[in-house]
């Protein structure tokens, strides 16, 4: 889509159908492009939307509305949900049959609050700094939407509260698989008597809209309990407006990467904390609480980060990455090899670790692979990034390495099979999709944890990019540019 996106706009001036998807979709990439224009509209846009779902009353803003209004405008206009997810997805019993699910919703502490009685004690210290970190979120949204710095600070403590108790309510897997709750089928009728607070048709259709809905409507619960308790406490929490205080709070943290900087800031100061890496010995106190069976899978199924395991000695690829954007049968093979193959080579690369450490290859000129070595660490401290090239550095060769080993294999592929499949009116030729397919699939947002072994997301394209004289070529790069340097770095 990316890629698309890109390419049509660079040479469409004019849109044949007013309101079509692709004028959509264009502006809507126009729109996240344009920085400096959400910097200079500040929060005025948030504010207006915030007054149009009911208004926050930590900041004195808006008219309020009816609780169930404002969750069906927030589920179906701005996919936004903040007690439970919901999703067509296929039925066990029969996987030809798709029903529409309804699901926990991962709440935005992830859990840190509560149901840890028993190891309390030892992770104390970092809990309370997860409460700290996390009010002092709110109390920045607060802020940045115009609230008083001195406003009621009981409503953040109060939205904790809040989000813990639901938390309490989540039945945990392992009971809901023993006791065969995995999967309920009910009917939409049904579960209002059993979680009243909740309009769930109006809330419903507004998902699905225009999709015609009725009571007798059949869907599928995974975790029924915790519907009846999120529904009693919504109801215990109403007069308060707490619920309304945390489902603003949502739409603002699902909204953030498409507002300006300060909100973005506050997001990632929140995450660094939330998703981080704790220290090892907190980690270790944890997990000596734990059982682990030898029968289960290390990795869900429906998961899309691939691992080498060094204890193992293998290399593991979830099933999730057999799916868009990583790899589909219908996307052309270069699309397909510059996503899921640059990945598979990255990961069996890890396997020639040894190779890189002193004295690991006997049969290679030590003297050449330490220049090798160096220039990696070299570049990747030069690009710009707060990045430590020697900490980064076996991530770094499996990257610049995976990108040249994947377009090799997608080349050899090309002399068994002639024939390659092109995208229509995109002007790209089938070498240019690959690099594409590549900074597309690997791209996302930026991270700039220390502790992370790979470098700062930006650099795992340009790096891999600047080092690939095939990409060079393909791309017509002057010498010299940002992308086609003098010095070329690369070991495999």
């Amino acid at each position: 889509v990316l890629i698309l996106l890109i390419s049509i706009s660079s040479f469409v001036p004019h849109f044949e159908t007013r309101g079509s998807a692709k004028e959509k979709a264009i502006q809507f990439y126009r729109s996240c492009m344009d920085t400096q224009r959400i910097e200079s509209q500040g929060n005025q846009l948030l504010k207006d939307l915030i007054n149009q779902v009911g208004g926050w009353n930590i900041t004195g803003i808006g008219k309020a509305k009816d609780f169930n209004e404002t969750l069906q405008i927030l589920m179906g206009r701005y996919n936004t949900f903040p007690f439970f997810r919901v999703h067509v997805g296929p039925s066990p019993s029969d996987p030809k049959t798709n029903v529409i699910q309804i699901h926990t919703q991962n709440q935005s502490i992830d859990g840190w609050v509560n149901g840890w009685s028993d190891l309390l004690l030892v992770i104390c210290s970092y809990v309370l700094q997860v409460l700290r970190v996390y009010l002092s979120y709110l109390e920045k949204l607060g802020n940045l939407l115009g609230g008083l710095q001195d406003g009621p600070p009981h409503s953040f403590s109060l939205t904790l509260s809040f989000i813990s108790n639901l938390q309490r309510v989540i039945t945990p897997l392992q009971e809901r698989r023993q006791r065969g709750m995995l999967f309920f089928r009910t009917t939409i009728r049904e579960l209002q008597e059993k979680a009243p607070a909740i309009d769930w048709l109006s809330c419903l259709q507004a998902v699905f809209h225009p999709i015609p809905m009725n009571l007798s409507q059949p869907i599928a619960v995974h975790d029924m309990d915790y519907l009846r308790g999120m529904s009693q406490i919504i109801e215990e929490w109403h007069k308060e407006r707490v619920p309304h205080i945390y489902m603003i709070v949502c739409l603002v943290g699902n909204l953030s990467p498409a507002l300006d900087s300060r909100f973005q800031d506050a997001r990632q100061e929140l995450s660094k904390i939330l998703y981080g890496k704790m220290e090892s010995k907190v980690v270790i106190s944890i997990f000596s609480h734990f059982s682990f069976s030898a029968s289960s899978w290390q990795v869900a199924p429906w998961a899309v980060h691939s691992y080498y395991s060094i204890r193992h000695h293998m290399v593991v690829f979830p099933a999730g990455m057999f799916r868009s954007p990583f790899f589909h049968v219908e996307f052309p093979s270069a699309v397909n090899f510059g996503a899921i193959g640059v990945f598979m080579a990255h990961e069996l690369l890890h396997v020639f670790y040894d190779y890189m450490r002193p004295g690991g290859c006997p049969t290679c000129n030590s003297s050449m692979l330490q220049k090798s070595i160096d220039c990696l660490v070299e570049q990747y401290e030069s690009f710009g990034f707060k990045v430590n090239g020697t900490s980064t550095l076996l991530e770094n060769t499996a990257d610049t390495g995976g990108l040249a080993i994947a377009y090799q294999a997608y080349k050899n592929w090309l002399k068994k099979h002639k024939q390659e499949e092109y995208l229509p009116k995109i002007g790209l030729s089938q070498d240019q999709l690959f690099y594409l397919s590549f900074a597309h699939v690997m791209n996302s947002r930026l991270s700039s944890l220390d502790t992370d072994p790979h470098s700062p997301l930006p650099l795992r394209v340009y790096g891999p990019i600047s080092n690939n004289q095939d990409f060079v070529k393909h791309f017509h790069c002057p010498r010299r540019s940002p992308m086609n340097p003098d010095s070329k770095c690369h070991i495999w």
